[in-house]
């Protein structure tokens, strides 16, 4: 199974950036499709974004589409978020998850970091 470890959260002002990373190890980068889910208290864990096994297809939520970039380095086996415009309503812990299948839903995916979390204050 592959193993996923989060970082790059913190606390931001309202309009700022942060890139979030996901570092895999332990299976072959390439055979997942990943995706990036966020929690906020209370509330359910939402789909953020997801990307393809090769990187070439990607998907987001409208609410971070055209703020939000996904990304992935296979060399690095690391997948990335880049997040700007960031809003206080982004405030959630985040994790990436890794499966075989493609797919935008939270019972799509088996393996999951431990999360991050991002305070985006107004």
């Amino acid at each position: 199974q592959v193993q996923l470890v989060e970082s790059g959260g913190g606390l931001v002002q309202a309009g700022g950036s942060l890139r979030l990373s996901c570092a895999a190890s332990g299976r072959t980068f390439s055979n997942y499709a990943m995706g990036w889910f966020r929690q906020a208290p209370g509330k359910e864990r939402e789909f953020v974004a997801r990307i393809s096994w090769s990187g070439g297809s990607t998907v987001y939520a409208d609410s971070v589409k055209g703020r939000f970039t996904i990304s992935r380095d296979s060399a690095k086996a690391t997948m990335y978020l880049q997040m700007n415009s960031l809003k206080p309503e982004d405030t959630a812990v985040y994790y990436c998850a890794a499966d075989f299948r493609l797919g935008t839903s939270r019972y799509e995916y088996d393996y999951w970091g431990q999360g991050t979390q991002v305070t985006v204050s107004s």
